[in-house]
Parts: structure tokens; sequence; C-alpha cells
């Protein structure tokens, strides 16, 4: 009987909670997922049209008249990224639903304190880069692309520092 209650009276249900800061992350992977969801899908039925405009923006000169700041983001280097990008949006879609759904899963896992959630979820981070630079090349993480380098990096970091919430 002394063993039923020492078994009672360790209260496991309060360890188990999920902390907040853990929580926290897993709430943004979701949206983020599903602003990724939506952003993807839209790249996609719109990298054509994306290339065809910047190509008809640089032949016609208007970028001449642009500030700096969009003179320094637009060039003629950036034209070949937008073709590849038109030319390869199939794959680099199905790379990103894929990505997608592996950080989701991996925070679910994570929700749930599983271990094996964070090893998924950076696999979901790292392979957009690796697509991205199989399909477009380094020139996609110039300029605002360099935050789709920094945020990930930041979230996997941020979730490596709370691993040790992780129990099993």
């Amino acid at each position: 009987m002394a063993a039923e209650n020492d078994f009672l009276s360790t209260n496991d249900f309060t360890n188990d909670k999920l902390p907040s800061s853990l929580n926290v992350l897993t709430i943004l992977t979701f949206i983020g997922s599903g602003i990724g969801l939506i952003g993807s899908v839209y790249s996609y039925f719109t990298a054509d049209k994306n290339y065809k405009t910047m190509q008809d923006t640089l032949s016609s000169g208007k970028l001449d008249e642009a500030p700096a700041v969009v003179k320094n983001m637009v060039s003629a280097d950036t034209l070949p990224m937008y073709q590849k990008m038109a030319e390869n949006k199939t794959p680099i879609l199905l790379i990103t639903l894929l990505s997608l759904a592996l950080c989701i899963y991996g925070a679910i896992q994570m929700r749930k304190r599983k271990k094996q959630g964070f090893p998924v979820y950076v696999a979901g981070e790292v392979l957009p880069f690796v697509g991205t630079l199989v399909f477009v090349g380094t020139m996609a993480f110039k300029g605002f692309g360099l935050l789709s380098i920094i945020i990930p990096i930041l979230f996997i970091i941020l979730y490596a520092v709370n691993r040790k919430h992780l129990v099993n």
C-alpha cells in the first residue's frame, strides 16, 4: 500500500505539462508552416509571371528610375534566378511541401515531448536550402533571401535549447 501512495504522490501529471517556451515555438512553427504553404503555392502559380515581369522591367529601362534600394535588390544578375525558379517550379513546390510536412510533424512530436521530433524538424528546415541550391543556385540567398536562412537557423537554435524538455 505504501508503494501505491508513493506512486500517487509523485504527481507525474504536472511533469508532463508542456513548457511555455516549447509551446510558443511549436505554435509559431504551425503559423510559419501555414504561411509557408500559402507562399509556396502562390509562388508556384506566379513563377512564370514573375520571370516575365522581371524580364520586361530590365529590358524597359524602368529600373534606372527606381530608388537605389530597389536597384541593389534587382539587377540583370537576378534574371537567371527568376528563370530557374520558373523552370523548376514543380520540384521546388514538392520540396517545400515535404519540408513543411516534416517541420509540422517534428513540432507535433516535440509537443508530445518526443526527442525524435527534433531531427525531423531540423531535416524539414534544411531540405529547402538543399533544394534551392540544386534548382536555383546561391543567388537565391542574397538580399532578402538571406532572411530565408536566418529565421530557420534561429528556430533550430531555439528548439535545440529546449531539447532538455524532450523526454522520450
